[in-house]
C-alpha cells in the first residue's frame, strides 16, 4: 500500500499510528471508505525516518500510501477533479473523452467541479478501472461541504444526491472486491453526515495532534542539522514538552520566525505564542490560563490545599492511575473556587484552561467546536480543565428544544469525562456555588470523584490569614490584624476583604496619599456594608456540606449536623427563596 522503503520485516513500520490503522482496515478488505478527522491540515512525515521531510496530509496520502497505485484522483468543491500525475491526468482525459461521446456531454473541454455532476464522472471512472484490474484511490478533501451534518429534511437535493451516492460507494460489492480506497477528510467529524460517520463500511480514523515524541523529531528536522542552542535557550526535550498542544504548522512557525528573523526562543516567548496559537485556532472557545500562583498563596482552606498537594506529588511522580479523575469544587460565592483550581495547577506547572462558551445557534456547530476543544485536551495533557458555574454551564441530559443539541453535548462531555484513559492526564475541576444543581451524572464516581467544599473564614486568625494574601494581590501595607478592624461576629468573604482594601486605597489616593494608612481600612470597614443575601449563603453552604465527600473539610459548626437535618433545611430554603 505503501511506496517508501523500510528497514525490518514490518512494511508499516515508519508510518503514523493513524496510517498503519487506515492500512490494516484496507488489508482486511472489509471496507474501502475511510473518514479522515482531527488534525488533516496538519504536516505529516514524508519518506523513512533516516530521510525525513514533512508535507501535507494529502502529498502524504498520494505520495507515502498510495503512492503504489495506478491512479490517484484529488476532489474538493473548490479545485474539482484533479489526477496526482500527468500521466493519470492524461488517462483520466482520456476516458472522459468517451464518457462524453457516450452521454453527449463535453466534460474534456470544461471540467465539472459541482459534486453532484462531478461524483457521476469518478463513478464511471473508477468502475471503467476497476474492471481492467487497476488500482485506483480517490481522496475527497472538504467532504463536510458535499455531505453536511443535519436532518435529511434540511438538506438541499444536491446533498441528498451526494450523501446517497457516497453511501452507495461505501457499500458496494465492486469497490470493495476491487483494488480501490476512497479517502474522506474533514476536521471535525460533528461536520460531516452521520450517515457516513457512523455508517459500519466507513472506518472513521482520527488524526490526532503530535505527540511529545513528534514533535521533537519534527524540531531535528526543521533545523536540519543546525545548533539548537543557536536559536533557542529551551533543550530539545523541554522544548518538545512545553510545546504540547501545538501542530507541527504552528510549531513550523515558531522556529521559521527564531531562524529566519533570528528571534530566540524563550520559555516566556514560547509560552505567549503557545497561548496566542492556541486561543486564536479554539476562536474564543476556550481560554489559556497560565497559573502564576502555587497552593502557598491560597488562604485557609488547609484540608482542600493538604489534599491537592497531594495529587500534585502524585502527579508530578507520574503515578496517574491513582489521581481522581476530576473535583467538584463548591461552596458560597466570593470563596477562592476559581483562585484554588488555578494554584493547583501552578503547583505542577502545567497548562490551565477554562470553557468559553463552545455553544452556537447553528445546526451543527455546537457539536463540532466540542470535538475541537476535546481533540486539544487530548494533545495538551497534562491540562487542568477549569468549568466556572458548571451547573448551569454544562447543561443536563434532559434538556430540550434545540433538537436534541445540549441532551448530546451533556451525553458528549459526560463521556469524555468518565473515559479512564485519560486519568491524571486531564483533571477537570467544576466550579459551583450550588452543587444540588449539577446532575449526579457529572459530579458521580468516575467523573467529578472528590468533591472539595470551602467556606468562609470562620476565625480571627482565618480572616487575618486571609486578609493578609488578599492585601499582598492589591498591594497594600501588612495591616497588623485586619479582623480586629471588624465588628464581632462579622463574616467576609474574601471578594468582600478585597473590596474594602480596594476602597481604602481609593480613599488614600483622594487625599493625596500613595499608600492608604490603617485608620483609612477602620474608616472604610465601618462603612462598607456588603451585600447580604442570608438565605442564598446559608443554602450555598448547606448545599456545599451535603457535596462534601471529606468531614475533613467541614467547619466545627456543620461536621456534626445530620444529614436528614441538612436536607430538611435546604428543602425549606428553596421554598422560602421561591416565595420570594
Amino acid at each position: 500500500m505503501a511506496s517508501r522503503t523500510r528497514k525490518g520485516s514490518d512494511p508499516l513500520a515508519d508510518l503514523p499510528p493513524w496510517a498503519r490503522k487506515l492500512a490494516q482496515a484496507y488489508y482486511t478488505k472489509t471496507v474501502s471508505t475511510f473518514l479522515l478527522h482531527g488534525a488533516v491540515r496538519d504536516l505529516q512525515p514524508l519518506g523513512p525516518a533516516d530521510d525525513r521531510s514533512y508535507g501535507p496530509l494529502k502529498q502524504f496520502l498520494t505520495d507515502e500510501l498510495f503512492g503504489g497505485r495506478s491512479h490517484v484522483l484529488h476532489y474538493d468543491r473548490s479545485s474539482g477533479i484533479r489526477a496526482a500525475t500527468p500521466d493519470s491526468q492524461k488517462d483520466f482525459t482520456r476516458s472522459l473523452s468517451a464518457y462524453d461521446t457516450l452521454y453527449g456531454t463535453e466534460y474534456a473541454k470544461v471540467l465539472p467541479r459541482d459534486p453532484g455532476r462531478a461524483l457521476q464522472i469518478l463513478e464511471n471512472y473508477l468502475r471503467m478501472r476497476l474492471s481492467d484490474g487497476q488500482s485506483l484511490a480517490l481522496i475527497i478533501d472538504f467532504a463536510e461541504t458535499i455531505a453536511p451534518g443535519g436532518e435529511m429534511g434540511s438538506l438541499s437535493a444536491e446533498d441528498r444526491f451526494v450523501l446517497a451516492t457516497l453511501v452507495k460507494w461505501a457499500s458496494d460489492p465492486q469497490f470493495l472486491a476491487g483494488d480501490l480506497s476512497i479517502v474522506l477528510l474533514v476536521e471535525n467529524l460533528a461536520e460531516i453526515s452521520g450517515r457516513l460517520s457512523r455508517n459500519p463500511y466507513v472506518a472513521s480514523i482520527e488524526l490526532p495532534l503530535p505527540n511529545e515524541e513528534e514533535r521533537q523529531d519534527f524540531v531535528q528536522v526543521k533545523l536540519q542539522g543546525k545548533r539548537l542552542a543557536s536559536v533557542s535557550e529551551i533543550p530539545a526535550p523541554a522544548l518538545a514538552k512545553m510545546s504540547a498542544g501545538l501542530s507541527r504548522i504552528n510549531l513550523d512557525r515558531i522556529l521559521t520566525e527564531a531562524t529566519e528573523r533570528e528571534v530566540r526562543i524563550t520559555p516566556e516567548l514560547l509560552k505567549e505564542k503557545k497561548k496566542e496559537i492556541i486561543q486564536a485556532e479554539c476562536h474564543g472557545l476556550l481560554e489559556f490560563i497560565e497559573p502564576v500562583h502555587t497552593l502557598d498563596s491560597v488562604a485557609g482552606h488547609g484540608r482542600a490545599k493538604e489534599m491537592l498537594r497531594q495529587a500534585a506529588a502524585a502527579l508530578k511522580k507520574g503515578r496517574i492511575e491513582v489521581l481522581p479523575m476530576g473535583y467538584l469544587i463548591s461552596g458560597p460565592v466570593g470563596t477562592g473556587k476559581t483562585f484554588l483550581a488555578t494554584c493547583f495547577a501552578g503547583e505542577i506547572g502545567i497548562p490551565c484552561v477554562k470553557f468559553l462558551n463552545f455553544r452556537s445557534q447553528w445546526q451543527g456547530v455546537t457539536e463540532a467546536n466540542l470535538e475541537k476543544i476535546f481533540n486539544l485536551l487530548k494533545a495538551l495533557w497534562p491540562v487542568a480543565v477549569m468549568v466556572d458555574e458548571a451547573d448551569a454551564f454544562l447543561g443536563n441530559r434532559e434538556a430540550s428544544g434545540d433538537s436534541g443539541t445540549s441532551s448530546r453535548v451533556f451525553a458528549s462531555i459526560a463521556s469524555f469525562m468518565g473515559n479512564t484513559e485519560y486519568r491524571g492526564k486531564i483533571v477537570w475541576f467544576l466550579l459551583t456555588a450550588r452543587p444540588d444543581l449539577l446532575p449526579v451524572d457529572l459530579k458521580r464516581q468516575g467523573r467529578a470523584e472528590e468533591h472539595l467544599a470551602l467556606f468562609y473564614p470562620q476565625s480571627d486568625a482565618e480572616r487575618d490569614e486571609l486578609a493578609r494574601v488578599v492585601a499582598k494581590k492589591v498591594r497594600v501595607p501588612h495591616l497588623p490584624s485586619f479582623a480586629s478592624l471588624l465588628p464581632k461576629g462579622t463574616q467576609m468573604s474574601g471578594a468582600d476583604i478585597e473590596a474594602v482594601l480596594v476602597r481604602a486605597k481609593f480613599r488614600a489616593l483622594a487625599a493625596g496619599r500613595e499608600e492608604p494608612t490603617e485608620e483609612d481600612v477602620r474608616t472604610v470597614v465601618a462603612d462598607f456594608v456588603p451585600p447580604s443575601y442570608p438565605l442564598e449563603i446559608e443554602l450555598q453552604n448547606l448545599a456545599a456540606v451535603q457535596e462534601c465527600t471529606s468531614r475533613e473539610l467541614l467547619p466545627d459548626v456543620y461536621r456534626t449536623m445530620e444529614r436528614d437535618s441538612i436536607t430538611r433545611r435546604i428543602r425549606e430554603l428553596k421554598l422560602l427563596l421561591e416565595e420570594r
